[in-house]
């Protein structure tokens, strides 16, 4: 018999050994990893877009409506300045990068520098699932993360794909690994 193959009489194999289950794994398995969905993004940023095509239609009708056309340096500049404004939430969302796996979420955030920071899902006290009408029409929802952990306290990640399903997982995988840890949450009486 070869190293690879496992009969039920093999000892080194769980079923064989009497063991009802195989040996923990402790294999990273990546539940999401990528940036808040665009279309998410967009239908938070409504505020900036709103501005953003005012810049825009302020010269476009003052061009029409005045007797004196305004300059072509401020009609540009207006323009470009309102095409800023209207890309500023997909910006942020592209400066925004989560993994969440089995084990941890990574939450990375920066344009030109970059900060991540690590929640070990061991350090998680509490896990929020939330939809507003508008996300469930787009398929996108928010995780809310309340942990002991110093540096992430509470994080919120927004314009998931599938978040019903990834806050199930995280949900199930959080008490298997407080499991394999030995964490028990005691209640103080307090």
């Amino acid at each position: 018999m070869s190293d690879v193959e496992h009969t039920e009489t093999d000892p080194a194999h769980p079923v064989s050994a009497g063991l009802p289950h195989r040996p923990a794994d402790d294999r990273e398995e990546v539940y999401y990893e990528g940036s808040p969905v665009i279309r998410g993004a967009v239908a938070r940023g409504v505020l900036w877009e709103l501005i953003g095509i005012v810049l825009i239609a302020i010269p476009i009708v003052l061009h029409f409506i005045s007797r004196r056309p305004i300059g072509v340096p401020i009609f540009a500049i207006l323009i470009a300045l309102g095409l800023i404004v209207l890309s500023i939430p997909v910006i942020r969302a592209l400066t925004i990068r989560y993994r969440i796996t089995n084990y941890r979420i990574d939450y990375e955030r920066g344009l030109i520098g970059k900060d991540i920071d690590t929640l070990e899902l061991w350090h998680v006290e509490d896990i929020h699932f939330h939809q507003t009408i508008l996300d469930r029409l787009l398929g996108i929802g928010s995780i809310s993360v309340i942990s002991h952990d110093q540096t992430t306290p509470k994080l919120l990640m927004h314009s998931l794909p599938h978040c019903r399903t990834l806050f199930e997982q995280l949900k199930q995988r959080i008490i298997a690994v407080k499991r394999q840890r030995g964490v028990v949450k005691m209640d103080t009486g307090t």
